[in-house]
């Protein structure tokens, strides 16, 4: 059995399924794959890779089960942190945010990671903002007041299953402004932000100014897939408040529920304990791995591991997947056996029940053969 084979198998009868995070989804031909991507204000390190690698693996692997991924992968170049980052840097909010985007993409493509189907950015969908905005307001979703339209967001947190205080520190972390006195209650979330000094505006019905950060996600989704996805992918980090609101505000607009029939939310990176972050100086940049560690080697040591876990790097965790991936090519070269077939179907039982690429790999490498080639091939690991 070859990987073309392997990836055009589908079931006699029947839906596909795939489990994520405990949860048993089912597929027909397609499946509509939301990823929040990046806010191009700085160079990749290895946990913004982390997020995409798996999505990637994510892409591959539903292809391993006969379904095809139509990914959406957004940028959001319209946000308050490029324009701080472009004030230092000296120079205009959206040349700063298309060069980091570049260097993004460099990085992406030295991992191997392929171009997603859609990539919408963040400046081209002002006005379905403006036309979001329109909508939730006259439904009494969202209400206008000052020159800015603001979605009702109690509700979300109540959903989300946390807590207010925690609620609070995530919302200011990010950037959600709870103490806005137009608001009229801290958990409501700007769809239009009004003007405001060194920071790019458009026109509006409401008075200048520009995007909320979730309805710049929810106008770009919607555009692409219509009301719901049956994947949206990104990092645990944004599960609160930017995915929690992203659905509340979609569902509220569309009137379909649930947005996602199905969440990926890949486990935080983590380094000398704390979050990997340019703020914290603990960022390990791909670039710097990739100087000495081939992509593979990269990849492997992203993916040998429960891709809902966080996870603390370590130096050391490189020799290991390099270890590792000489092992899986040590497989791929011995002569396969009458087994091929059923290891083969093992692997994409492992595979589709919750990404379990660790078993997968175990499988690959004690059986070698045509099974070790497959996995090979499959996960990117040539």
């Amino acid at each position: 059995m070859t990987f073309e084979s392997m990836t055009r198998w589908r079931p006699a009868t029947g839906a596909t399924a795939i489990t994520l995070d405990g949860r048993s989804t089912t597929l027909l031909d397609r499946a509509r794959v939301y990823a929040c991507g990046i806010t191009p204000y700085d160079t990749t390190h290895l946990g913004h890779a982390a997020t995409f690698v798996w999505v990637d693996t994510l892409r591959r692997v539903l292809r391993v089960l006969g379904v095809e991924p139509i990914l959406c992968r957004n940028v959001t170049d319209v946000d308050d942190v490029i324009d701080e980052a472009a004030r230092t840097a000296g120079v205009r909010y959206d040349h700063y945010a298309a060069f980091q985007e570049l260097r993004f993409d460099e990085d992406m493509s030295a991992l191997r990671v392929p171009t997603p189907d859609h990539e919408p950015r963040a400046h081209r969908y002002v006005d379905a903002v403006i036309r979001l905005a329109g909508a939730l307001a006259e439904s009494g979703a969202a209400y206008v007041r000052d020159g800015g339209v603001y979605f009702r967001g109690r509700h979300v947190v109540a959903r989300s299953r946390i807590n207010e205080e925690t609620a609070l520190r995530l919302a200011r972390e990010y950037g959600g402004r709870p103490d806005d006195p137009r608001k009229d209650d801290p958990f409501d979330v700007a769809v239009w932000q009004p003007a405001e000094p060194e920071h790019p505006e458009w026109d509006s019905p409401w008075g200048p100014g520009r995007p909320g950060w979730h309805a710049e996600c929810v106008a770009m989704s919607v555009s692409t897939f219509g009301p719901c996805v049956d994947i949206h992918a990104g990092g645990a980090d944004l599960r609160f408040p930017h995915h929690a609101y992203h659905s509340a505000m979609a569902e509220a607009y569309a009137g379909v529920s649930p947005y996602a029939r199905a969440w990926f939310h890949v486990g935080t990176v983590l380094a000398d304990g704390a979050k990997m972050s340019k703020s914290r100086g603990n960022e390990v940049l791909v670039r710097d791995l990739l100087r000495d560690h081939p992509a593979p080697v990269v990849r492997l040591a992203i993916i040998d591991r429960p891709w809902a876990e966080p996870w603390e790097y370590a130096p050391g965790l490189l020799d290991v997947a390099a270890a590792r991936l000489e092992d899986l090519h040590q497989a791929a070269g011995r002569r396969g056996g009458l087994t091929d077939h059923s290891d083969i179907e093992q692997m994409r039982r492992l595979l589709g029940a919750d990404l379990d690429v660790p078993a997968a790999l175990d499988v690959a490498i004690e059986r070698g053969g045509t099974a070790a080639r497959v996995l090979t091939a499959a996960l990117g690991l040539t």
